[in-house]
C-alpha cells in the first residue's frame, strides 16, 4: 500500500491509465459496439468509428487518443483529489486496519473506491456524451447517467477486483520494492525490540 503522497500518486497513475482504457474499451466494443456497426454499415467497430469520423463527444467528433487523454485527466484528478483519500476514510469506519487483515481491508478500500468513483466519471461521461445535435434536457441527461452507472458499476466491481487492482499492486511491489523492504525490517526489528523489552521485563 502507498505511504506517502508521491507513492499515492504514482499508484493513482498506473490504476487510472489501466482502468480509462478498460472502460473506452469497453464503452466502444461491448456496449456501443453493435450500435456503432449497425450506424455506419461496418463489419468492425473500428472501422465504423473511423467512418464516422471519430468517437462523438461534446457535439463533435475526435480521434479514440483525445478520448482517452481526456477521460484520463477527470479520471486522475478525481481519483487524487476525492477518491483515493475517501475510500481509505470510509473503509476505515467499517474495518480497523490495524485489528483486520489486509487483504479484507484492501478490498474495502477498492468497493468504496467503486463506489465514489462510478457515479462520479459516469456523471461525467453523461455530460461529454451527451447527443447535445438534439438538443440539451436534464432529465434525459440524468436517465443517461443512471443508465451509465447499471452499465458500469458491475464491470467497475469485477475489473477492479479481480484483474486491475491486483495487477497495480504487483506493479507497485516491484517499482517501491527497496521501499517496502526497508519498511518491513524496521517493522521486524521494532517488533524485535519490544519482544526483548517484555522479556526483560
Amino acid at each position: 500500500m502507498p505511504r506517502n503522497q508521491f507513492q499515492r500518486m504514482v499508484f493513482a497513475f498506473i490504476t487510472v491509465v489501466i482502468t480509462v482504457h478498460a472502460y473506452v474499451f469497453y464503452s466502444l466494443y461491448v456496449v456501443n459496439g453493435e450500435t456503432l456497426m449497425s450506424l455506419n454499415g461496418s463489419s468492425s467497430v473500428l472501422g465504423a468509428i473511423n467512418a464516422q469520423g471519430g468517437v462523438y463527444m461534446l457535439g463533435s467528433y475526435y480521434p479514440i487518443w483525445a478520448v482517452v487523454l481526456l477521460e484520463f485527466v477527470f479520471a486522475y484528478t478525481l481519483e487524487v483529489l476525492v477518491g483515493s483519500p475517501c475510500s481509505f476514510k470510509l473503509a476505515r469506519r467499517v474495518f480497523d486496519p490495524r485489528t483486520t487483515h489486509p487483504v479484507l481491508f484492501e478490498t474495502a478500500i477498492i468497493c468504496a473506491t467503486v463506489g465514489i468513483m462510478c457515479p462520479a466519471m459516469s456523471f461525467i461521461a453523461s455530460i461529454l456524451y451527451y447527443p447535445y445535435y438534439r438538443g440539451f434536457d436534464l432529465i434525459n441527461m440524468l436517465a443517461s447517467w443512471l443508465k451509465l452507472m447499471c452499465f458500469n458499476f458491475p464491470f467497475a466491481v469485477f475489473t477492479q477486483l479481480f484483474f486491475i487492482q491486483p495487477f497495480v499492486r504487483a506493479v507497485f511491489k516491484l517499482l517501491f520494492r527497496r521501499d517496502i523492504k526497508n519498511r518491513e525490517n524496521s517493522a521486524a526489528a521494532t517488533a524485535g525490540i519490544a519482544s526483548s523489552a517484555v522479556s526483560g521485563e
